[in-house]
């Protein structure tokens, strides 16, 4: 079975530090690009970052630029988020996508 599992999630204080990471099971995540996405309660779900299977090449939302970091080590066939400087509205459920499939998600809860 093709499905994506998230880890990491937990409750943080603000200004604390979380790593999600995003492993698959039944593929490689070498050849696509690998997507993070949340969703708060009453919110629809936003893209926060993705990792290019090419280049790299990375894309942040703006409220995360500079204080999350996106990362895939191919060898080890995971993807990261690694979230520092987190914010009572980084608070929501995360996601990872490559192409169609989805993870069942973690939650991330900031709060002191």
């Amino acid at each position: 079975q093709v499905q994506l599992v998230e880890s990491g999630g937990g409750l943080a204080q603000p200004g604390g530090s979380l790593r999600l990471s995003c492993t698959p099971s039944g593929f490689t995540l070498d050849y696509y690009t690998i997507g993070w996405f949340r969703q708060a309660p009453g919110k629809e779900r936003e893209a926060v970052s993705c990792i290019s299977n090419n280049d790299g090449s990375t894309y942040y939302l703006d409220s995360v630029k500079g204080r999350f970091t996106i990362s895939r080590d191919n060898a080890k066939n995971v993807a990261y988020l690694q979230m520092s400087s987190l914010k009572s509205e980084d608070t929501a459920v995360y996601y990872c996508k490559q192409r169609t499939t989805w993870g069942q998600g973690t939650q991330v809860t900031v709060s002191s």
